[in-house]
């Protein structure tokens, strides 16, 4: 670079490198992404979110059963002012609907991951034709 008074200097090639990558980052009309860069995101879109739906679906419904089995293993109930056998009753139900939540998150996976790879199909397709040609 060059100054008024005519001093010119010059980076390295690791500060010319590290320059680059920096301004990369600012640039917005050179933020393309090559087809396998693309196709990597897409596919890890559709199972992110299966992943995700099936975690919090597991989630709530480990928490649903345990707060039925605290219910009916421990004087929450008569803290809640129930008799003994109603809470113990009322805890296996909670627990058993707790259960078929927990139950449920694998086979809730399976049908969002398929439904997901129906709507990104196409443009997979695509993408992986352009790849192998």
């Amino acid at each position: 670079m060059e100054n008024k008074e005519g001093f010119s200097f010059t980076y390295s090639a690791k500060e010319q490198e590290e320059i680059k990558a920096i301004r990369k980052k600012y640039l917005t009309e050179d933020k393309t992404e090559d087809e396998m860069t693309r196709l990597r995101r897409l596919d890890k879109t559709v199972t992110g979110k299966a992943t995700v739906f099936s975690l919090v679906l597991g989630i709530i419904g480990a928490l649903v059963m345990g707060s039925g089995m605290s219910l009916a293993m421990t004087d929450i109930g008569a803290l809640l002012g129930m008799e003994t056998g109603l809470a113990m009753l009322v805890g296996i139900a909670v627990g058993v609907c707790g259960l078929v939540l927990a139950s449920l998150a694998y086979p809730c996976y399976n049908r969002v991951l398929i439904k997901e790879r129906e709507k990104i199909a196409p443009e997979i397709i695509r993408l992986s034709d352009s790849l192998l040609k």
